[in-house]
């Protein structure tokens, strides 16, 4: 890391699939959305991560090692295109096993706190509605098809969707967007 790195937060090491079985004690999310209210909600967050994005405080870390708002928001719109993929997987493929994706070597990669905050606004609103339009389309018989992460857990295509909108309802309260 270069000396402008700011900060690493702490690797989020949790399997966060818990989710999937009791409601989430910091952000009150309850995975029980009926299929055609999944793309609704997204579509509901992008405003909210739209006003986020425009704060002019939108780089400064509450603490030296929890994210800013836009290393928020550039996580959610890496969600938003790594679980569009996954979902694309699982419709096309059988019982597909998707690579673990490392969000921490992401946002370090790719250096979320030097992102344009126009930039990330402007592509996760286009992940979003990329998504959306995904979940929209999934036909009715698709629901129970499956997947797998690299820890073995095993999703259909209503857990992921369900453990997907949980990432973007929990980090909105993250930023009290």
């Amino acid at each position: 890391m270069s000396n402008d790195t700011p900060a690493v937060p702490p690797p989020d090491e949790k399997d966060w699939t818990w989710v999937l079985d009791a409601p989430c004690p910091d952000c009150g999310y309850r995975a029980d959305t009926p299929h055609a209210a999944v793309p609704v909600l997204v579509r509901g967050h992008l405003d909210r991560w739209s006003a986020v994005l425009g704060r002019d405080d939108v780089r400064v870390r509450p603490a030296p090692t929890v994210w800013s708002d836009l290393e928020y928001a550039c996580h959610v719109r890496d969600v938003y295109r790594v679980f569009g993929e996954r979902l694309r997987r699982m419709l096309t493929e059988d019982d597909p096993a998707f690579a673990n994706w490392d969000q921490d070597a992401t946002a370090v990669e790719q250096r979320y706190w030097e992102a344009d905050p126009d930039r990330v606004r402007t592509e996760l609103i286009e992940a979003g509605n990329a998504i959306s339009d995904a979940f929209a389309a999934v036909p009715d018989d698709a629901w129970e098809r499956t997947g797998r992460r690299s820890n073995g857990s095993v999703f259909t295509v209503e857990t992921l969707a369900w453990y997907f909108l949980h990432d973007g309802v929990h980090h909105l309260v993250d930023v009290q967007g």
